[in-house]
């Protein structure tokens, strides 16, 4: 008989909560050698945090995080930071702290590799790291990660930003190389190309489910068609003995303390019973009407570092029109939106802008965003009601349409997850009228996305 390998990490009874939110309850979890475990579930519910606790940058309020001795562990985040450097591969040997490597031919080696996977995600190590693309810092990143040849990976939506060229190449990677994985994403078809495993957080549990996306989810709808049978049983007893309460003298005899103090009980487990959200509610309110004209480019050139990303542009915008841009990262879509919008200026060229133009924008980065902020006055800063007129909401209703439940309105955006910041930014933007939407990645998804993840 095999010997059964040694996990690389366990939780032991994982508890973490910020404020009143729990996110893990009593989490068991384990990671083996060479395993690729999907980590799945709702927006908000803990993914990431419980990435930064594998990571070692967030402490359990409870439980124990065991780890092998010697394990390397290398964390990409959902939105990867470089350091400034020169050129892309002095910034990824000051991320892997080469200097720190007194072994030369480690060092060596480990710079090597680097610019061995920045080629292989179609980047060179001679580039400057200033004005990339979301795309290309990801590619960057992932380089960087894999050059460092670690035991366990951990990848925060690995595939946002990216395009199907750069998704393809690190699919080959992560199947071809050795490291165990947990990623978080909302992309199927990856999750069914490399995951050996599918793990999903829900309601502060971890569950396992062996195989990849498409075997979870036959195996989900199996539990969730048993989970509403039993909620069916349960709500219909918990009726039965509401009716009961209400009867008054008889509730209070000695003898049926016991039925009083089981109903206690059903009232606090139905009340938590956490529902599965909804859909996103959207209703822009266009505001006044533009004029014919929204922008004219003529002849506009824009370059970085010598490279042309925009050469002799003729481009005009309409009112009604909606434009789709795609392309591979670092073709320059952001950069053209920046100029249609006129937050950038050309380098030769001229951009014209039609009247009355009012411009919600979503940025791809969230840097509209402040994080220290708290949710509703994000939306609604300095009151507490969205709109005018028969369109006034009051804040914590309008934020429902997003799926932030009530309590979550004071919660200081820097809580939240990558997820709900999208949502929160949308929510922002619609607050306000606008007559022209330029949306930057407004969601993550390259080919298909989750069901049931808004």
């Amino acid at each position: 008989m095999l010997a059964r390998l040694m996990p690389l990490l366990t939780l032991l009874r994982a508890e973490l909560a910020f404020g009143t939110h729990p996110l893990l309850d009593r989490a068991e979890f384990s990671l083996e050698p060479g395993e690729r475990v999907g980590l799945i579930g709702r927006n908000g519910t803990g993914k990431s945090s419980l990435l930064e606790v594998i990571a070692g940058r967030i402490a359990l309020d409870d439980g124990e995080l065991q780890k092998s001795g010697g394990m390397r562990v290398v964390s990409i985040r959902q939105e990867p930071e470089l350091p400034a450097a020169p050129s892309l591969r002095e910034s990824l040997a000051l991320w892997a702290d080469l200097d720190s490597i007194e072994d030369d031919r480690v060092r060596w080696r480990v710079d090597a590799r680097i610019v061995e996977y920045l080629h292989r995600f179609g980047l060179e190590g001679t580039a400057t790291t200033a004005g990339l693309s979301g795309g290309e810092r990801k590619r960057a990143a992932l380089a960087g990660a894999f050059a460092l040849e670690p035991d366990v990976m951990l990848l925060d939506e690995p595939t946002n930003h990216l395009d199907i060229d750069g998704i393809e190449r690190l699919e080959d990677l992560i199947i071809a190389g050795s490291p165990a994985a947990i990623v978080v994403t909302h992309d199927r078809t990856f999750l069914d190309r490399v995951a050996t495993r599918i793990v999903e957080l829900d309601r502060g549990m971890l569950r396992s489910y062996p195989g990849n996306y498409a075997a979870y989810e036959r195996r989900k709808a199996e539990q969730l068609a048993e989970e509403a049978v039993l909620n069916r049983k349960f709500d219909k007893f918990w009726a039965q003995e509401e009716v009961w309460i209400r009867k008054g003298v008889e509730a209070r005899r000695t003898r049926n303390e016991g039925r009083v103090k089981r109903l206690e009980q059903l009232r606090r487990a139905r009340d938590a019973r956490r529902e599965r959200l909804g859909n996103v509610k959207l209703n822009v309110d266009s505001g006044e009407r533009s004029g014919k004209l929204v922008a004219e480019l003529r002849n506009v050139t824009k370059a970085f570092d010598g490279r042309a990303v925009v050469r002799d542009l003729d481009l005009r915008v309409m009112r009604g029109d909606r434009l789709g841009l795609i392309g591979p990262n670092g073709a320059g879509k952001s950069t053209l939106l920046k100029l249609v919008l006129g937050t950038l200026e050309p380098d030769t060229g001229e951009v014209r802008f039609g009247s009355q133009v009012s411009v919600a924008y979503f940025d791809q980065l969230r840097a509209q965003l402040d994080l220290d902020a708290t949710v509703a006055d994000t939306v609604s800063p300095n009151s507490d009601w969205v709109g005018d007129g028969e369109s006034r909401r009051h804040v914590v209703s309008y934020l429902a349409d997003f799926l932030f439940p009530a309590q979550r309105a004071e919660s200081p955006v820097r809580m939240l997850s990558g997820g709900e910041r999208n949502r929160l930014l949308l929510a922002r933007l619609f607050a306000r009228p606008a007559n022209v939407l330029v949306m930057d990645e407004p969601y993550q998804r390259p080919r298909h996305r989750i069901a049931g993840t808004a």
